[in-house]
């Protein structure tokens, strides 16, 4: 009988050591997977299909005090058009409610005008270590509302370029757009977006970031942007691999801006399957 009990014992134990040791395994199978990737999130043109959701809240738009919300909804999509190639697709497409942006022009809530990218990319880095991309950009007047959108259809160059140093990535997005058809009676669109950006990554999905947004209207000689300083991490929501994002914006220029405001947002992230 207590050879019985003692075989039972290890069992027990046994399989409790081998349960533990195989979660274990999964925790740090789950942590590498969220830390791959944080990283692969840095990278604009990454082989990663992505959607994000992010909203900015902003404050105090003169002169009457304003307020803007802009949820962007950018889903991104990398194609493998030949061996060392991939085509990126992005789309940003703002969903807007905003009230008093131009002095007291009341309330309007609708869709902006959306921006699309396509960016050619080598597979590989550089033989330096540099990643990058570039393609055309198009801005399409999807806007329902006069105050949330141009009007007008643009075209233009865009590029980025990239550098990962284990967990830092640097690097910059920069795009032009010039207006080529559309309501004749707005405004021309002659404007550069610049995005430079550094990131941290740390152990367990988590990341910090840094960039500014700045765009320049050249026609009209008004610059705007903002800095924005963004934690984040990689979770699992179920079977759903998702970013949570958070973090001020600081705003800044000649042009239209907000006195502060506040980045959140929700990723959803679909990696290539292993």
């Amino acid at each position: 009988m207590k050879n019985y009990y003692m075989k039972s014992l290890f069992s027990k134990c046994l399989l409790a050591t081998a349960l533990l040791f195989g979660y274990s395994i999964y925790a740090q199978d789950e942590t590498s997977s969220a830390d791959a990737l944080a990283k692969q999130l840095q990278n604009p043109v990454a082989s990663l299909i992505s959607v994000p959701f992010q909203g900015n809240l902003d404050f105090g738009y003169d002169p009457e005090n304003g307020t803007k919300f802009t949820l962007n909804i950018q889903p991104v999509i990398p194609i493998s058009i030949s061996e060392n190639w991939n085509l990126i697709g992005r789309v940003i497409l703002p969903v807007v409610s905003q009230t008093d942006i131009y002095g007291n022009s009341g309330n309007q809530t609708g869709l902006s005008d959306a921006v699309v990218s396509a960016f050619f990319s080598p597979k590989e880095p550089t033989s330096g270590g540099l990643i990058w991309g570039a393609g055309p950009v198009l801005l399409v007047p999807t806007a329902t509302d006069d105050y949330l959108g141009t009007k007008k259809f643009g075209v233009g160059p865009t590029a980025v370029v990239l550098k990962q140093l284990g967990t830092l990535t640097a690097g910059a997005l920069v795009n032009h757009i010039w207006s080529v058809a559309g309501d004749s009676n707005r405004q021309d669109v002659n404007a550069t977006f610049l995005q430079p950006f550094l990131a941290k990554n740390f152990a367990g999905g988590y990341a910090l970031a840094l960039n500014t947004e700045l765009t320049q209207n050249w026609d009209y000689k008004s610059t705007s942007g903002s800095i924005n300083i963004v934690g984040s991490k990689v979770i699992t929501m179920g079977s759903q691999m998702a970013q949570l994002l958070l973090g001020p914006r600081i705003h800044y220029g000649n042009g239209n801006a907000a006195d502060f405001g506040v980045r959140f947002g929700l990723v959803l992230l679909y990696p290539k399957k292993q």
